[in-house]
């Protein structure tokens, strides 16, 4: 059949694609514009395959919260140029996410969000419309998409720093729910993870390193000191772990806007003002780049 110029300009708008392309889709399914849909994507999937081996350095954390703060999701979809993130296409499919990050079935992993549905349709189809139309690969790790949810009294946060390349989610234990509701306990909650954007600890507490890392770190002080005095060396070392768990432990660190108190003293002191307690269950840190 004849393909007029509004066919192809009604493709084109439905896809994305360039003008030659929905021409030749529609010419080839006949004028059917699912049909020439489908041989888009298909072609998009030709692409993508190509792109696989591309490095996808660029893009953005994605954050969620309920509106009580009881679930929340954090994720990073990539892409390989800082053009392709601050574009339209990829921005629509940033707020995709979010939605879908509401419905999937799953707390973890990519594939189980790329699998859920927004607005009828897949995740993993839109995301393969947006690298068609951009070009390039849009990409999501399987181990950068987290939900949690609380099964008591608490809270959840996150945060995105400015520039969208690294985000945190921290969950939050409350003595009741008086407690989690408080606005002193929110801003807490909510600065805790800025905090762990900006300092990237390894785990909550000490018990929460790979035992193997701490060996290797003993060992590495070990050699620092070993000209020290025998009687002296295990004394030092044992400093230098201490400090290093400082450093590295959440709970021990010192909280980046008020260096002079631990996370977990401001955590506490804010908990005490809303007449509770409170305590860090877990927290995700992702960065692009």
């Amino acid at each position: 059949m004849e393909i007029s110029a509004s066919m192809v300009a009604k493709l084109r708008k439905m896809s994305g694609q360039g003008m030659m392309d929905c021409k030749k889709a529609l010419q080839e399914a006949d004028g059917d514009f699912d049909q020439a849909i489908g041989i888009l994507r298909k072609k998009g999937l030709a692409t993508l395959a190509k792109r696989a081996e591309r490095e996808t350095s660029e893009g953005t954390i994605v954050s969620w919260e309920s509106d009580a703060l009881k679930m929340a999701g954090l994720a990073v979809l990539r892409c390989e140029t800082d053009f392709v993130a601050n574009s339209n296409n990829f921005r629509a499919m940033v707020e995709a996410i979010e939605k879908a990050v509401q419905e999937c079935d799953a707390d973890e992993g990519a594939k189980n969000l790329l699998d859920t549905a927004v607005d009828g349709k897949k995740l993993d189809d839109m995301r393969m419309e947006v690298a068609s139309k951009t070009g390039e690969k849009i990409h999501m790790v399987e181990e950068e998409y987290v939900r949690y949810k609380l099964d008591g009294p608490g809270l959840i946060r996150t945060y995105i720093h400015f520039n969208g390349k690294v985000g945190a989610m921290v969950e939050i234990e409350t003595s009741d729910e008086t407690t989690a509701a408080a606005d002193a306990l929110k801003q807490t909650a909510s600065d805790i993870a800025m905090h762990i954007t900006a300092t990237n600890p390894l785990a909550l507490d000490k018990d929460g390193i790979d035992p193997e890392t701490i060996q290797r770190e003993k060992a590495i002080f070990a050699e620092q000191v070993k000209n020290k005095p025998t009687n002296i060396i295990d004394k030092i070392v044992e400093g230098k772990l201490k400090k290093f768990f400082a450093e590295n432990c959440l709970l021990e660190q010192a909280f980046v806007k008020d260096d002079s108190k631990s996370v977990a003293q401001v955590l506490a002191e804010a908990a005490k003002q809303a007449n509770g307690e409170a305590k860090i269950k877990r927290f995700t840190r992702f960065e692009v780049g």
